[in-house]
């Protein structure tokens, strides 16, 4: 499965940014709020300057203790991103994804984003492509 198929199985491509700039603080409210995994931090125009994750913030919070929250999400945000496109599959996101020991993808059309991705959306649609494949396979066993 592309995804693309998988952004638009998500119901839409909307990106929960913060802009740079913010403190941490801010972030942890927005993650809870929206009940999301991760955010993409974002330059003048929407430019994605990187990413930070609830998993980013936790771990601060485990080393430093609760005066990070006091930081700007610059400080503990990935820089790095590693994206994928739309007409990427499945497999090549989730591999991506395992090597890299992340859960949040952005997806990158051209210099444009065109969503973010997590890998609970990636396994749900390769669980459908594997559940559609196995009926398939069913109804030419049985003859249907």
């Amino acid at each position: 499965m592309l995804v693309r198929q998988i952004l638009g199985m998500k119901g839409g491509t909307d990106v929960i940014g913060l802009a740079s700039g913010a403190s941490v603080s801010d972030a942890a409210r927005l993650l809870s709020e929206k009940r999301i995994g991760a955010i993409v931090i974002t330059g003048e125009g929407g430019t994605p300057l990187g990413i930070l994750s609830e998993r980013d913030i936790v771990r601060e919070l485990g080393r430093r203790g609760q005066g990070c929250l006091n930081d700007t999400v610059d400080t503990l945000m990935t820089r790095a991103m590693i994206t994928c496109t739309p007409d990427e599959t499945d497999e090549q996101v989730l591999g991506k994804m395992t090597e890299g020991r992340f859960r949040h993808m952005p997806v990158m059309d051209g210099d444009d984003m065109a969503g973010l991705i997590s890998i609970g959306d990636v396994v749900k649609a390769r669980l459908s492509e594997l559940s559609m494949e196995k009926n398939a396979l069913e109804g030419m066993i049985k003859g249907f």
